[in-house]
């Protein structure tokens, strides 16, 4: 996940595990004594005292073809017979100001199961040389030749070598991985699979999302061509050249290449992601043909690995230890078999653990509700099963800031607290029903569970030449009008007078209790996306007949 030192970043780690990372290091360079013993304020000392008798710690500079210093760490185990081998991990590391460091709570966890672990830097990032390049071509080639020296280093098993990072390192180490078959299985925690998805969905900027990244990357370290894709994704310029930038570091490009050696590739994502696009992942793990695995849990980019990378116990670390230790034959893990196909958590329960084969038969059928006309007398409309509804239109203002409803209030910080059973309260009054409209159904007759993908399609007149609108789908409480997201999609229409638009919701796996009602809302206006709307009056939702407007719901009742 990233990582930032700075208290205002919404990926920032707490001062204590920022206290734990260093004090690690300290230990792992020095394990003297007093510097283990300082770990004994976190349990940790008994750990690092065991991997100091195990296994040998070093750092050094990795220089590469270009003459650029990469920033890197190696632990080895110690006392291997001649000739005898190990299997190593490779770890490039998370957007953060920490670099490497991030991963040192699990160095332990792999040198306790036999292998080797290098950690590194990207150019530009930490403590390497060089400008960021975003998991570019250039950082591809990188990881090939810090394959190389790896590879150079006495009791190294070439034949058995994994890739794990998070966010930025698990981009990097599924593209190296695509690059370079000696890396023979792949783990990436909170993952992307298409970049251009992931800025620019539905062709709406991820603005929010973004300027948080750039932030975290340091403008005046990036490379003059990302540089240049900045200024153009914030000019709303996306051509070719954004397009090419994006494709080049997307996963999804290089299916040939794992197909074609049946790369073991673990996934995980989280249901209310908000910086990297989860259908794009979902898409990526569906069209992979070799061993593959899934991990969707509740919460926002990073919120789950990070308790496993600094040293604790979490899904996506347990499930990568038991991946590595089948597919290269170390121990690190429990011994349990891996968890192939795809396994969930829903919304909002931590202790929820479903597993299906795979996407199809993980999503439930749809069913179909229609957006109906306001009756008389009320302010919102009603959405239902049966026969569509056809003829009626509902005009929706241009807002400001405040709509009452916003995908995320905090980017990451609001996935994290769904973690903790804490999702964000919508008081559904208090949308703004001049800038948004609303449907509602009856309360459910029992308890309901969506899991899958979502669609709707609406016919959109808009009053200017492009237009942003956003749909949210809410689980409300008709007794307190307090509601929880569900899921969401942004949609811009550009140099259209009108469409009938058919689009993606993110995927959703969510228990509804009897009573409920699910809500679906469209508002002109979300902070998180740019906005494309410049006139006041921004768009107008019809329902043609057939092309009425509906949304589809992976639906079905509680066991």
């Amino acid at each position: 996940m990233p990582v930032n030192g700075s208290p205002d970043s919404p990926f920032a780690l707490s001062p204590d595990d920022v206290a734990k990372l260093e004090a690690i290091r300290e230990a792992l360079l020095d394990p003297s004594p007093r510097r283990i013993g300082r770990l004994d304020q976190w349990g940790l000392a008994d750990t690092y005292e065991v991997q100091a008798e195990i296994a040998e710690y070093r750092e050094f500079q990795i220089a590469m073809a270009d003459g650029t210093r990469i920033d890197g760490g190696l632990s080895t185990p110690r006392n291997l017979a001649p000739g005898q081998t190990c299997p190593a991990i490779v770890m490039p590391a998370p957007l953060s100001d920490f670099g490497r460091l991030a991963y040192f709570g699990t160095i332990p966890r792999w040198t306790q199961g036999g292998y080797a672990v290098l950690t590194y830097s990207q150019r530009g990032l930490a403590g390497s040389e060089g400008k960021i390049q975003v998991a570019g071509p250039r950082d591809v080639e990188d990881g090939v030749e810090i394959l190389d020296f790896l590879t150079g280093q006495e009791g190294i098993d070439a034949d058995r070598i994994g890739c794990f990072g998070a966010s930025y390192g698990a981009g990097t180490s599924l593209l190296l991985a695509a690059r370079d078959p000696r890396v023979k299985a792949v783990a990436g925690a909170s993952a992307w699979g298409d970049l251009f998805t992931s800025l620019f969905e539905n062709g709406t900027r991820h603005i929010k999302a973004f300027e948080a990244l750039v932030a975290l990357f340091h403008e005046e370290r990036c490379s003059e061509e990302f540089q240049a894709i900045i200024r153009k994704i914030r000019a709303n310029v996306i051509d070719d050249e954004v397009r090419k930038f994006a494709k080049l570091r997307s996963p999804m490009e290089q299916l040939k290449a794992y197909n074609d050696r049946e790369l073991p590739i673990l996934l995980t994502t989280s249901w209310h992601e908000t910086i990297f696009s989860v259908p794009a992942v979902v898409d990526l793990f569906t069209k992979l043909q070799g061993p593959k695995s899934l991990l969707v849990q509740v919460g926002d980019h990073g919120n789950s690995e990070l308790p496993g990378l600094v040293g604790g116990i979490s899904k996506p670390t347990e499930m990568t230890y038991r991946w590595m230790d089948h597919h290269l034959g170390g121990s690190a893990g429990d011994g349990a078999l891996p968890q192939f196909g795809i396994r969930s958590e829903y919304m909002h329960n931590l202790l929820s653990d479903l597993t299906h084969n795979d996407w199809a038969d993980y999503a439930l059928p749809k069913q179909r509700f229609h957006l109906g006309a306001v009756p008389a007398g009320k302010q919102d409309a009603p959405l239902t099963q049966g026969q569509p509804q056809a003829g009626w239109t509902r005009s929706v203002q241009a807002a400001g800031p405040d709509t009452g409803i916003v995908v995320a209030p905090k980017l990451v910080q609001t996935g994290l607290a769904e973690r903790v059973g804490l999702p964000h309260v919508y008081k559904t009054a208090e949308i703004k029903r001049d800038v948004a409209a609303v449907w509602t159904t009856a309360p459910l007759e029992r308890p309901m569970r969506v899991q899958g993908d979502l669609e709707v399609r609406l016919t959109v007149r808009p009053q200017t030449k492009n237009s942003t609108f956003t749909a949210y789908l809410l689980d409300c409480d008709p007794a307190t009008g307090r509601a929880a997201i569900i899921t969401h999609a942004p949609y811009t229409l550009t140099d259209q007078q009108a469409a009938t638009v058919t689009f993606r919701l993110q995927p959703a796996h969510y228990v509804l209790a009897k009573g409920r009602q699910l809500q679906l809302i469209v508002d002109s206006y979300d902070p998180f996306f740019a906005d494309e709307n410049t006139v006041p009056a921004a768009l107008e939702i019809t329902s043609p007949k057939d092309n009425e407007s509906y949304i589809d719901i992976p639906f079905a009742t509680l066991p």
